[in-house]
C-alpha cells in the first residue's frame, strides 16, 4: 500500500477547515471519551467486588450502588462523547476508517449490538442490586464482559486503521479475497496499557468522591477515610502498572526517547506524586489527570500521523474548501449552547450532591435560575436557526 492508493481513497471534497484544527479537536474529544470509558469499566468492575462484600461490610453497602450509578452515567457520556472523535477521524483519515469497516464489517455491526445489550444488562444489574437479588453479581459480570468486548472491538478498529501496509494482506491473503468482514487484530501491549488505566482513573475518582462527601454530615468519617484510602491505593498501584506497560509499548515501537513520550512520562510521575498525597485536595490531581489524558491522546495521534505520513499520505495537503456557514454554526453551538448548558448541568449536579435533603430547589439559587433560563432560550434560538438555515441551504442548492 502506498500514498497513491491512500490518496485515491480520500474524499475528493476535501476538508471544510484547516486539518490541524481537526487533529487538535480529535485529541481533545478522544481524551474526554476515553476518560468516561475507563471510569465506566473501572467503577463497574469495582462494584462487582463490592456486590460480594456489601452484605457484611457497611462501607461497601454504601459505595457499591454509588459505583453502579457512576458507571451507568459514564456509559451514556462515553457514547455521546465518542461520536466527535469518530467524526474528526473521518474528516482527515477517512480512508483508514472506511477500509477498517470493510475488513471488519461484521465486528463493526457486532459492536453496536454489544454496546446496546451490555448497557441494557447494566440497568438490569443496577435494579437487581437495588432489590438485593442473589443473581445481581452474575448479571453484572455478564454486562461487564460484554462492554469490555465492545472496547476490544474498538481497539481492533484503531489497530487496523493505522496499518495500511497490511490491508491488502488482510483483504486478500495469498491472493484470495476475503470479504467475510471477520478480520480481527489486536495489539496486546497497547490494549493492556489502555485497560490498566481503569485502575488509576477509578482511584482518583474515589479520591474526588471522598473529598466531595467530606463536607456532608450524613456520611461518617470512617466511610470518608475508607473511600479516600481505597482510591489512593488504586491510584498508586494503577499508575505504576500503567507506567510500566507504557514504557514497554514505547520501547517496542522505538519511541521511548521521543520528546512527547518523555513529557508524557514526566506528567505521569507528577500525577503519581499528587495522587499519593491523600491528605491533599484531590481536585488538583484530577486536573493533572486531564493533562495526562491529553498527552496519551496526543501520543496516539502522533503514532498514527507518523505511520500514515511515512507512507506519503499528508493530511496537511488535503484540499480545503472553507464552509463558513458550517464553521459559524459549530462555533455558536460549541461556545453558546455547549458552555452554557454544561455549566448549568455541572453546577446543578454539584449543588444536588452537596444537598443533604431529598429535594433540591434550584430556584433558590439565582445563578442556577439564570443559567437554566439562558440554556432554554439559547436552545430554542439554536433550533430555529438550525432549521431555517438548513432549509435555506437546501432550496438554494436545489432550485
Amino acid at each position: 500500500m502506498d500514498a497513491t492508493i491512500l490518496n485515491a481513497l480520500r474524499d475528493p471534497a476535501g476538508v471544510p477547515f484547516y486539518p490541524v484544527v481537526f487533529q487538535g479537536l480529535y485529541i481533545l474529544t478522544w481524551a474526554l471519551h476515553i476518560a468516561f470509558v475507563l471510569l465506566s469499566l473501572g467503577s463497574m468492575g469495582l462494584s462487582l467486588y463490592g456486590s460480594t462484600k456489601q452484605k457484611s461490610d457497611s462501607n461497601w453497602k454504601i459505595l457499591t450502588p454509588h459505583l453502579i450509578q457512576v458507571g451507568k452515567i459514564s456509559v451514556s457520556l462515553l457514547i455521546v462523547l465518542g461520536v466527535a472523535p469518530l467524526l474528526f477521524t473521518q474528516v482527515i483519515y477517512d480512508s483508514g476508517w472506511y477500509v477498517t469497516n470493510t475488513l471488519s464489517g461484521v465486528w463493526v455491526v457486532a459492536f453496536i449490538y454489544a454496546l446496546m445489550i451490555g448497557y441494557l444488562m447494566y440497568y438490569w444489574y443496577s435494579y437487581a442490586n437495588k432489590a438485593g437479588k442473589s443473581s445481581n453479581t452474575l448479571i453484572g459480570i455478564i454486562s461487564f464482559l460484554i462492554l469490555v468486548f465492545a472496547g476490544i472491538l474498538m481497539h481492533n478498529f484503531a489497530v487496523e486503521s493505522i496499518q495500511p501496509d497490511k490491508w491488502m494482506e488482510w483483504y486478500a491473503p495469498n491472493g484470495v479475497i476475503d470479504n467475510s468482514g471477520l478480520n480481527f487484530h489486536i495489539d496486546i501491549i497497547r490494549l493492556a496499557f489502555m485497560i490498566s488505566l481503569t485502575i488509576p482513573v477509578t482511584g482518583i475518582f474515589l479520591q474526588n468522591y471522598s473529598d466531595f462527601l467530606s463536607t456532608r454530615e450524613d456520611f461518617s468519617v470512617d466511610y470518608i477515610r475508607f473511600t479516600k484510602s481505597l482510591g489512593t491505593k488504586m491510584a498508586i498501584t494503577g499508575l505504576l502498572i500503567s507506567a510500566v506497560l507504557f514504557v514497554i509499548w514505547m520501547l517496542r515501537d522505538g519511541l521511548l526517547f521521543n520528546p512527547l513520550i518523555i513529557a508524557t512520562i514526566i506528567s505521569v510521575v507528577i500525577l503519581l506524586i499528587m495522587a499519593s498525597r491523600s491528605n491533599k485536595n484531590s481536585y488538583a490531581t484530577t486536573g493533572m489527570l486531564v493533562i495526562v489524558a491529553l498527552f496519551i491522546s496526543g501520543v496516539r495521534e502522533y503514532i498514527r500521523y507518523s505511520i500514515i505520513s511515512g507512507m506519503g499520505y499528508d493530511i496537511y495537503s488535503i484540499p480545503m474548501n472553507l464552509e463558513w456557514e458550517s464553521i459559524i454554526m459549530f462555533l455558536l453551538t460549541f461556545v453558546f449552547l455547549g458552555f452554557t448548558g454544561v455549566a448549568f448541568i455541572a453546577i446543578m449536579a454539584w449543588k444536588v450532591g452537596k444537598n443533604e435533603g431529598l429535594v433540591y430547589d434550584c430556584d433558590t439559587n439565582p445563578v442556577l435560575r439564570k443559567l437554566g433560563s439562558a440554556t432554554l432560550w439559547i436552545l430554542i434560538a439554536w433550533t430555529g436557526i438550525y432549521f431555517v438555515w438548513g432549509m435555506f441551504t437546501l432550496f438554494k442548492n436545489s432550485l
